[in-house]
């Protein structure tokens, strides 16, 4: 009986450390562009709370990542910024505090290739601000449903 406990208690043991495991992989793993992406997501739909967690799996995916390591002070205002997003629950905070997370994040982006895909670089003449988008179609964080095509592609990184 106490063989039979033993082993379930191990057992117990180790699906609780895998499992803590896999969940550390998967934020490791993320790459930080994706990362970005689903912080807009989340502005994009106006969830500051979504936006704010997502904005902390973001500063995790930038520490992990070495190729973001090549400039220490833009990596620092990256997560200054991304910082500011997470501890913010003000949506409008949050879509100042990402313009300039774009602004500085544009400048990591086009110095080191971190997708193989193509970044398409959007402005928002309303706020005057840029934000990186996977694709073509405009969808704008920095006002949500109230003007969600409002804004143009500036430039594609390839």
């Amino acid at each position: 009986m106490k063989i039979l406990i033993k082993f379930w208690i191990l057992h117990v043991l180790l699906l609780v450390v895998a499992g803590g495991l896999s969940a550390q992989e998967k934020t490791v793993g993320l790459n930080p562009l994706q990362a970005y992406h689903e912080i807009k997501e989340a502005l994009i739909s106006s969830n500051a709370s979504l936006a704010g967690a997502k904005a902390t799996q973001f500063i995790n995916a930038i520490k992990a990542n070495e190729r973001t390591n090549a400039s220490k002070v833009l990596r620092d205002k990256i997560l200054f910024d991304a910082g500011h997003i997470a501890g913010s629950k003000d949506i409008e905070h949050q879509r100042d505090d990402f313009s300039s997370l774009s602004a500085d994040f544009y400048a990591l982006v086009k110095a080191k290739k971190l997708n193989d895909k193509p970044v398409y670089y959007a402005y928002c003449p309303m706020k005057k601000s840029y934000w990186l988008s996977e694709d073509e179609v405009i969808k704008n964080p920095y006002y949500g449903n109230i003007m969600l095509s409002c804004g143009k592609i500036a430039e594609v990184l390839k």
